[in-house]
């Protein structure tokens, strides 16, 4: 049975709003406040930032995936995750694109 080595991924996924209903627009508005960057931080569900002109987007994940299946895998992971977040709450969205940091080879790198 072979194990599986499971590394961390950060992952930060960008994106525009995208057909936002007037709903969508008055929540995202009222709650604006509390998506600024500065209360960005990863974790598994993910953390929303924006600003008032709801334009662009920042997710940022924490994902645990298989190192075999490197980070094109965490993106996917990621973007699967915010596409689902967003359409639960119901706020359209364009394209998205990810940044993926590996927090393992990242630990290994600055081992003295």
């Amino acid at each position: 049975m072979s194990t599986h080595t499971q590394h961390t991924y950060r992952v930060i996924v960008r994106g525009t709003f995208d057909g936002l209903s007037e709903e969508s627009r008055a929540r995202l508005l009222a709650e604006a406040d509390e998506h600024g960057l500065t209360g960005m931080r990863f974790t598994p569900e993910g953390s929303l930032a924006y600003d008032r002109t709801l334009k662009h987007f920042s997710y940022r994940l924490i994902v645990v995936s298989d190192a075999a299946d490197g980070e094109e895998m965490a993106a996917a992971i990621a973007e699967d995750r915010v596409e689902t977040a967003l359409r639960e709450r119901g706020h359209g969205h364009g394209e998205l694109k990810s940044s993926v940091t590996d927090m393992d080879t990242m630990k290994i790198n600055y081992k003295r």
